[in-house]
């Protein structure tokens, strides 16, 4: 790695709110056979050699557990280069240096690094010699046009700032937390035009660009030096139709920029926002909504899986999952782009994660945050509740830090790659481990910390929880939730212990305690929606029907409604099909009504929502304090449209073998399923007709088929059964 030659450098006497740019002039002096740039910053950077931008990376270096690991950007920058050259890199703070941010060292922003750099320019001339321009103190600094930037922030632009360099000072930092770039690259994806511009009943100037989206503002205009353009961002409007930024929450979330003379353009360099509405808040004369766009965001995946139906609600749905998805893959899986959170919560992504695996080729994107996931495992084995971690958050508890084992064995099972688990089982194992030493029960997990069936709808009516964070968690035995994802991890270790070729004797033996102790200690006390689910999910139960017949009954008890939370939703229409009832599951899923996916695509939802109300019937809002339009977590179900309403299911790891078993119901007159494997492609749909139902199948490999509980094993090609 060439960067190791180089230094750390920074601007001598400054804030950590300070954007700097650093600067290199040096020339060639002979021709040039290839050059290259390596480069990372302590927050994201922006490289511009000879007024052309360095590459596609956005938000560059990306998010790592930066106190291990850091991420090193290689660019060919050998058609860049001209005979004297000039290198600029502006620095923000980025995830680095944002706040509760424990690889800084403090909990106090004020205290924060300044903005640092470290790069390496390597030529070679076509005689052979080479040439290497590292960071040093002969590089030049100074404040940046950019007088403010921040992920929660966005951006202040003052483009008349005049820039005053001086020596870059060398500083202290280490050099073997820098690592190559694992992750994909964050890249500009499509660009949305302004659907609609408006006045507000308050009279504000509104642009809606139709879409919850991730990513930036884009503007050209012609203006005057000091006149000013002030942008803010928001997800919805409220009841009365104005522009509501409450569950943004400290998030700032705006861009102002001050004009240059003459014709120019923008869009912020160094964060970005999640919005679908902007607000107008000053605009220099004559600008209009045809002066701006929004450029959408996320990380380079190529799209796996597409989903469509005869229903365009439910069309609306699957549109909605797939761009939360995308709005919340940048970087890292996090569970909102909008607020003053946007972390990579542990629990959030293990329960959308066969969903993503089917709607992208995520290997890469997974195996960047699974070593971030083994470098912040602590010592006695327990996973941060949030990857990259934070110190300011409990310790993970059951069902987030279960991702160490759920999300390896799912990309194991998509993907086919035995790299997921051989690089996760030490890890795993290490988790495990670690669950007798805090727990208050032996063969259990209970007695400690944990999220619970985090926002579920099922505490009976009439009891008040003694706390606002006990209302959150739902009515669901935590020690019940802890034991189950326990015994489930516990599974999957054996699986892939098996298939590494070692001995599990230990972990089999363990499974059996836990099995006898949960049924004893649970088994007669399976009160809620997602107590049920889990105990049949995880294989739990004595008589496993018995307890599926049970939870049937009680949804149609509740009006044939859900009431589970995170932990139960992704597994409920799963089971309940399992076992029979996929009337009940369809009926759920198609569901208008509150509490059901399709009541958010009534209220004009584009994005999945964190509340199945966070947008009441009445227009008002569930609260401000945790409320994102853009969650993925509840778009878990798309794993059910594939896998069990179009029934594509890998029989061997990677879709080597398939099996297909679609479960159509009436109250939908048509379904298809499309999922790029390794293999091939995969296609399962079908159709209601005059005569009963068409259903069409293409399978790259050897298939079997279940249709009406008839079942044949084919071969690769295509096959329609039915009229």
């Amino acid at each position: 790695m060439l960067i190791e030659n180089s230094k750390w450098i920074r601007k001598k006497d400054t804030s950590s709110t300070i954007v700097p740019i650093f600067r290199k002039r040096f020339k060639n002096c002979w021709p040039v056979k290839s050059a290259t740039l390596e480069i990372t910053c302590d927050g994201v950077y922006e490289a511009v050699l000879n007024g052309k931008r360095v590459g596609e990376f956005i938000l560059a270096p990306g998010w790592t557990e930066y106190s291990k690991r850091l991420q090193v950007q290689s660019y060919d920058i050998t058609g860049l280069l001209s005979d004297v050259n000039t290198l600029d890199v502006v620095v923000g703070n980025g995830w680095f240096r944002r706040t509760n941010a424990p690889w800084t060292g403090t909990q106090n922003p004020d205290e924060f690094l300044p903005a640092m750099l470290i790069a390496a320019v390597h030529i070679i001339y076509e005689d052979g010699t080479e040439k290497l321009i590292p960071t040093d103190e002969s590089w030049q600094v100074s404040e940046s046009k950019i007088l403010l930037s921040g992920i929660f922030i966005g951006e202040d632009v003052d483009m008349t700032k005049e820039l005053v360099f001086e020596q870059a000072e060398v500083t202290d930092y280490p050099k073997d937390i820098l690592i190559f770039q694992e992750g994909p690259e964050v890249h500009e994806q499509e660009r949305i035009y302004p659907r609609s511009s408006f006045r507000t009943p308050k009279n504000e100037w509104v642009l809606d660009f139709g879409q919850n989206l991730t990513g930036y503002m884009y503007f050209e205009m012609d203006a005057h030096a000091g006149e000013r353009l002030s942008l803010s961002t928001a997800e919805v409007l409220d009841r009365e139709g104005n522009f509501y930024t409450g569950n943004y929450r400290s998030a700032r979330s705006q861009l102002h920029y001050i004009c240059c003379e003459g014709h120019q353009c923008y869009k912020a360099k160094l964060t970005f926002f999640g919005f679908r509405y902007l607000r107008i808040d000053e605009a220099p004369e004559g600008f209009s909504a045809d002066n701006i766009h929004a450029i959408v965001l996320h990380s380079e995946m190529t799209r796996t899986g597409w989903l469509t139906s005869s229903d365009p609600m439910l069309n609306q749905l699957f549109s909605n999952i797939l761009w939360s998805q995308k709005g919340n893959y940048l970087d890292i899986p996090t569970d909102c782009p909008q607020r003053d959170e946007r972390y990579g919560w542990t629990g959030d992504g293990q329960i959308f994660c066969k969903a993503g695996t089917y709607q992208y080729d995520v290997r890469k994107f997974f195996k960047k945050w699974l070593a971030d996931m083994k470098a912040a495992q602590h010592e006695n084995g327990w996973i941060p509740e949030v990857i990259p971690s934070l110190t300011a958050y409990k310790p993970g508890g059951a069902g987030w830090s279960d991702a160490v084992t759920i999300i390896p064995w799912q990309l194991y099972e998509t993907f086919g790659e035995i790299s997921f688990i051989s690089d996760m089982y030490e890890p795993m194992k290490k988790w495990l481990a670690y669950i007798p030493t805090v727990s208050t029960t032996p063969d259990l997990f209970t007695g400690c910390w944990t999220y619970g069936d985090w926002l579920a709808l099922d505490w009976p009516e009439g009891y008040v929880p003694e706390n606002i964070e006990l209302s959150k968690r739902g009515y669901s035995n935590d020690d019940l939730v802890c034991s189950a994802f326990y015994a489930n991890s516990v599974s999957i270790v054996i699986k892939v212990g098996k298939i590494l070729g070692q001995d599990v004797t230990e972990y089999e033996e363990l499974h059996n305690r836990i099995r006898k102790a949960y049924w004893k200690a649970f088994g007669d006390k399976l009160n809620t929606q997602t107590e049920k689910v889990l105990t049949l999910h995880f294989g739990l139960a004595e008589n496993p029907q018995t307890v599926a017949d049970a939870l049937a009954e009680q949804v149609k008890e509740c009006g044939m409604k859900l009431q589970t939370g995170l932990v139960g939703t992704p597994y409920l229409l799963h089971e309940l099909s399992r076992y029979g009832y996929y009337d009940i599951a369809w009926s759920l899923l198609l569901r208008k009504e509150y509490p059901g996916w399709l009541y958010s695509v009534s209220k004009g939802a584009t994005t999945v929502w964190e509340h199945w109300d966070g947008i009441k019937p009445d227009g008002t809002f569930w609260d401000d304090d945790m409320n994102s339009y853009n969650h993925y977590a509840y778009a878990s179900v798309a794993d059910w449209v594939f896998g069990v309403a179009c029934g594509i299911k890998p029989a061997a790891p990677g879709f080597a073998k398939v099996r297909i078993e679609p479960h159509p119901d009436e109250r939908l007159n048509s379904l298809g399923a499309k999922l790029d494997t390794a293999h091939g492609r995969i296609l399962s749909s079908w159709k209601y007709t005059e005569n009963g139902i068409r259903y069409e199948i293409e399978t790259p490999t050897e298939t079997e088929i279940v249709i009406g509980g008839v079942s044949r094993t084919v071969e690769k090609g295509k096959y329609i059964f039915g009229e």
